[in-house]
């Protein structure tokens, strides 16, 4: 969302940050491109401004925060943090058309017992069929959330899907399902090795 043609403009970065960036910015040719794998946060974070649908302005948003050690590298400072934003996901797919997805720092999520998914907006009791163009409308937006159960265990150790919590497994599912794209990679832990990979 930090692209600055796709992204909340003006609250963006001064390049494209999508799969063509990968054209206008290194001058590789569209037929060079193969395999497109998105990599997102197992949640939602921004620096700066502009609007944030599913920011949290609560204990969990600190948990994320802390947990996740969620500071921007450069200039030190707290990423705003939330609930996974499928409909900003779903929006990115459509941009970028992913091969599959690498889901980062699902570990972060090990300790609550319940997780929220943002699946729709509404807007004056009325779910839009997008994600919105205009950012006004995007701040107006009601979010509304799929609960799921969390595995409150730690996970990062695991190197194999199936050794992942019952709970944890379905919350990959879920992303999987909504988005119509394959999980093939997903982080556990902060250790190089601590990833798992899909065959």
């Amino acid at each position: 969302m930090l692209d600055i043609d796709f992204g909340t403009y003006p609250y963006v970065t001064s390049s494209n940050t999508g799969v063509a960036g990968v054209c206008t910015g290194l001058g590789i040719p569209p037929t060079r491109i193969g395999k497109v794998i998105g990599v997102v946060k197992a949640y939602t974070t921004r620096v700066g401004g502009g609007p944030f649908p599913t920011e949290l302005h609560d204990a969990d948003g600190e948990r994320l925060q802390t947990i996740g050690a969620e500071v921007g590298v450069t200039t030190g400072r707290k990423r705003r943090c939330g609930w996974l934003d499928l409909v900003v996901l779903k929006y990115s797919h459509l941009i970028n058309g992913y091969s599959s997805i690498n889901i980062t720092k699902l570990d972060v999520l090990d300790t609550f017992p319940k997780i929220q998914v943002a699946t729709a907006y509404k807007l004056n009791g009325k779910v839009l069929e997008s994600f919105p163009a205009d950012l006004k409308v995007l701040g107006e937006v009601e979010v509304q959330y799929e609960s799921l159960p969390g595995w409150e265990s730690d996970i990062s150790k695991c190197r194999k899907f199936e050794e992942l919590p019952v709970d944890a497994q379905k919350y990959v599912k879920f992303i999987e399902n909504f988005l119509g794209t394959k999980v093939e990679w997903i982080g556990v832990g902060a250790s190089r090795d601590a990833m798992i990979q899909i065959p």
